[in-house]
């Protein structure tokens, strides 16, 4: 089996920046009980002229930029969104086209916030099997097409962005380990109901407001810290090592409140956990992925640091991944 790690990185926030302050006109809310309660102050919002794959194609051509690949000799996409340009085709297909990387075989997943990770870890066993010598994994969100803007327990902590990495063989370090889960009895505790097989979209289904965001907040926030924390110390074990010898921790960035509980129960102090939640929000599959590009960016990614990669999302579904830079 072939040492498969991530050879570059890239991301792409739209321009449009909803404020808190904006936000205060817009629903029954302030600035003070969403920062207290989310950590987030702004998040980046989509022009009418962009979608999920507009999105993933600059995050991927500042990623094969990075890694010094040519679109042209990629050989697998795999892009993860709850959002995609539409039911079928595949939003990697538009991708693909967009890049011009005709050689790549192309497809989606569905693991909401985790779906980076679950990619990674995809990515990473065809490589590692010889499939194919080169990977890109994209996470790319429109969170605010299916964010309901009059629920004001939603509404403040969704937002839109890209991350891309490409995965190739390594003689060092890479991907060590990960741990997928889920649990498909509570499915029903973060959904979009409408538009699918279940409630086709109809006059009734938009009356409803079927086609956008549902979620039970206090009952995601209880499982979320222990599954996350569970999921990183099954990858730590995995790998063979321990907490103490996570260098940083880039989680999914969903509330600012579970970041942090995350970390006590892990025992990990605030220095070690990297944020970009207060100017980003929540992005779904795009959170991890655009952290850690972000964290490297800033230079809190040094050779041969461990990083704790750790998501929990709509499914349930939970990943984590071990990566040695």
């Amino acid at each position: 089996m072939k040492r498969v790690g991530i050879l570059g990185l890239g991301e792409y926030l739209p321009q449009r920046i909803l404020g808190n302050a904006e936000l205060e006109k817009m629903v029954d809310t302030t600035d003070e009980w969403i920062t207290s309660r989310t950590g987030i102050k702004e998040r980046h919002l989509v022009s009418k002229l962009e979608a999920a794959s507009d999105l993933a194609i600059k995050a991927a051509q500042e990623a094969l930029k990075d890694a010094k690949i040519k679109a042209e000799d990629l050989e697998l996409i795999i892009v993860a969104t709850i959002t995609p340009d539409m039911q079928f085709p595949a939003t990697a297909c538009f991708l693909q086209a967009g890049l011009n990387a005709k050689k790549a075989v192309c497809f989606d997943i569905s693991a909401a916030c985790s779906g980076f990770i679950y990619g990674l870890d995809i990515a990473r066993q065809f490589i590692a099997q010889g499939s194919y010598k080169n990977a890109l994994v994209v996470g790319t969100e429109v969170m605010s097409s299916v964010t309901d803007w009059q629920d004001r327990g939603t509404c403040v902590l969704f937002g839109d962005g890209a991350g891309a990495a490409v995965l190739g063989e390594v003689k060092l370090g890479g991907i060590l380990s990960t741990y997928l889960g889920s649990d498909g009895t509570k499915a029903d505790l973060i959904k979009c109901p409408g538009g699918g097989s279940r409630f086709p979209a109809s006059s009734d289904t938009i009356k409803e407001r079927l086609h956008y965001l549902k979620m039970e907040g206090n009952e995601v926030f209880k499982l979320a810290v222990n599954i996350m924390a569970n999921a990183a110390s099954e990858a730590v074990k995995a790998a063979g090592l321990t907490l103490a010898d996570i260098d940083l921790v880039v989680p999914h960035q969903a509330n600012m409140r579970i970041i942090m509980a995350l970390g006590k129960k892990l025992n990990l102090p605030e220095k070690k956990i990297y944020l970009n939640i207060e100017r980003c929000g929540n992005m779904s599959s795009a959170s991890v992925a655009t952290a850690l590009c972000e964290a490297v960016k800033e230079g809190r990614v040094k050779k041969n640091d461990i990083i704790l990669l750790d998501s929990f999302g709509a499914g349930l579904v939970w990943g984590a991944a071990i990566i040695k830079w």
